[in-house]
């Protein structure tokens, strides 16, 4: 088709009117979206409606797009070319404006799809266009993020763009951490909340990536004041969904529901949300594109059903499956694991003697239950773990009653120990662990700061090698999905602990926005202790079989390219 008679097709509308006949398939969201659309474009005919659709604008929006290269990947050096539901999107923001004023209507967009669908190289590009086309004289253009590493991934990609895209590289002057244009006193920054300041800022367009991440409201409310003094400015959120319900972005999206929904009328508000719908499974996979917009572009099944198979079978995995890759807020919380398949991992017994172990302690409170976790990493890849718990003894009765096990059959069959008193005697958990050094090779003590430190610097003083474990998402969100991966391969070993199973079946895990999880002691009516324990040890365990012998490298050529 000649180039003349493709502009004269309204993308923007054709998008809309496809989704509408069936042709192409979405959410109920997306539907409303376009329906909104098409309904404007029957209002915009009357007088008393205030804007009209500018397809000419739309088309300068989505064709400027041309203009710009991939940087890197199988299209690197090879012009954008936005797909249909993306020139919707471009297209809907530049090109509705007000009839009188001939400025955009749009002031705010909200644009949530799943990961992995172009979203950073769309916002950057739609960021490029601030800088250099939108007419806009000293235009100021922020990426924005909560971190300055993140706010930079849509500013070093519109970088990348710049040095990539000849047709507009000679207008722009690149610089680490600024593009500017010199003719029109424009730029381009990355914006984080950990900035010194930012007073005085006049933007005409913020671009906020992954809004869910965000845990205050703090940078919208900068972003959305600084745009004050500006005609026609755009504060633009491209986000996937999130677990936090009472933050900024959920804020957002349920008032971009109402929004579609007719409940709240906002004509400066754009929404677009490819999610899922209520009633489809999120295990068959023809339900996916509709959180996938670019399935088969820059998302494929083949990946999606990798990630899906893992779900089924790890429950803990299902939350993040959900959220992430189908766009649809979840719970915070989901049960760990799957019992099935721990009760399925072999029961043997095995002569540890002599082996090397890592021990997990977890003390919790001193009138509960206090948790050690014996974990030998055997040289095949499994993992042999022996649990041992202590109660009060005072408290044996009262406990039973409110958590409603056998904590006293428990004991006869040596899985407890009652320690005197009405509180947990730590002097017995020091004992036991000291007991098990005269059988085991124990290489470590792996403990929580927060309350274990007087046990942690007695056994230090025993010549035992103590090691703080911080109970944060990064450091425990792998140990806590290795051991799921491990049951699921059956390359956990124990002795059927039945204090143990209780604790594992208790536990459910939380996760932050990045999609990292841990278990969550707050979430949970019953005990997770022994299950905390593990986790503790496993941080450690589990590269046990992968230190490195720094002696080997200890060479002359070696040290010679080390030292110069």
């Amino acid at each position: 088709m000649p180039k003349s008679d493709f502009k004269k097709i309204d993308r923007t509308t054709k998008y809309a009117k496809e989704v509408l006949a069936g042709n192409i398939i979405v959410g109920e969201l997306v539907k409303k979206a376009c329906q909104r659309h098409i309904d404007d474009l029957k209002n915009s005919k009357r007088k008393s409606f205030e804007f009209t659709f500018d397809q000419e604008a739309a088309d300068r929006a989505i064709d400027f797009f041309g203009f710009l290269q991939h940087s890197k990947g199988t299209w690197a050096g090879q012009p954008i070319k936005l797909e249909l539901w993306q020139c919707f999107v471009v297209g809907s923001i530049f090109g509705w404006k007000h009839k009188k004023t001939k400025l955009r209507r749009f002031r705010t967009s909200y644009i949530s799809v799943a990961r992995k669908n172009g979203k950073s190289t769309m916002m950057a590009g739609i960021g490029l266009y601030g800088l250099l086309a939108d007419g806009e004289a000293g235009a100021e253009v922020y990426s924005a993020a909560t971190k300055r590493d993140q706010a930079r991934i849509i500013f070093d990609e519109a970088k990348r763009m710049v040095k990539a895209s000849p047709d507009i590289a000679g207008f722009v002057d690149v610089f680490s951490r600024n593009l500017s244009v010199a003719q029109t006193n424009s730029k381009f920054e990355a914006l984080s909340a950990d900035v010194n300041s930012m007073d005085g800022l006049n933007i005409s367009m913020g671009l906020i990536d992954e809004l869910h991440a965000h845990k205050t409201r703090e940078m919208w409310d900068v972003l959305e004041t600084a745009t004050g003094a500006r005609t026609q400015p755009l504060l633009a959120a491209i986000t996937t969904a999130g677990f936090d319900r009472f933050g900024i972005c959920y804020e957002q999206y349920d008032y971009c529901l109402n929004i579609l929904n007719g409940t709240v009328q906002d004509d400066t508000y754009f929404c677009y949300i490819a999610q899922i719908d209520k009633e489809d499974d999120w295990r068959n996979p023809d339900c996916w594109i509709k959180s996938n917009p670019n399935l088969g572009v820059s998302v494929f099944a083949d990946d999606l059903e990798r990630k899906c198979d893992k779900a089924k079978e790890i429950p803990a995995a299902q939350n993040n499956f959900i959220c992430k890759h189908l766009n649809c807020w979840v719970s915070q919380t989901v049960r760990w694991m799957d019992m099935d398949k721990w009760f399925a991992c072999p029961v043997e017994e095995m002569n540890l003697s002599g082996k090397p172990c890592y021990v997990g302690l977890d003390l919790s409170a001193t009138t509960d239950l206090t948790s050690v976790c014996l974990e030998f990493p055997l040289d095949d890849g499994r993992f042999y773990v022996i649990s041992h718990s202590f109660i009060p003894e005072d408290a044996v009765l009262e406990k039973e009653k409110r958590d409603k096990v056998p904590y006293r059959t428990w004991e006869r069959e040596s899985y407890i120990t009652f320690t005197p008193g009405s509180v947990v005697d730590y002097e017995w958990v020091k004992s036991y662990i000291i007991e098990k050094t005269e059988i085991y090779d124990i290489q470590e003590i792996c403990f929580d700061p927060w309350n274990a430190t007087q046990l942690a610097n007695d056994l230090s003083n025993e010549g035992l090698e103590c090691v703080q474990i911080r109970q944060g998402y990064a450091t425990l969100s792998e140990p806590t999905k290795d051991i799921m991966t491990l049951t699921l391969q059956q390359k956990i070993i124990h002795n059927n602990n039945p204090v143990l199973a209780w604790a594992i079946g208790n536990s459910v895990v939380t996760s932050d926005p990045a999609g990292n999880i841990k278990l969550d002691k707050s979430k949970t009516t019953f005990r997770i202790d022994p299950a905390a324990a593990l986790v503790t040890s496993h941080t450690r365990a589990r590269l046990g079989n992968k230190k490195v012998d720094v002696s080997a490298y200890a060479n002359k050529d070696f040290l010679e390219k080390l030292w110069g």
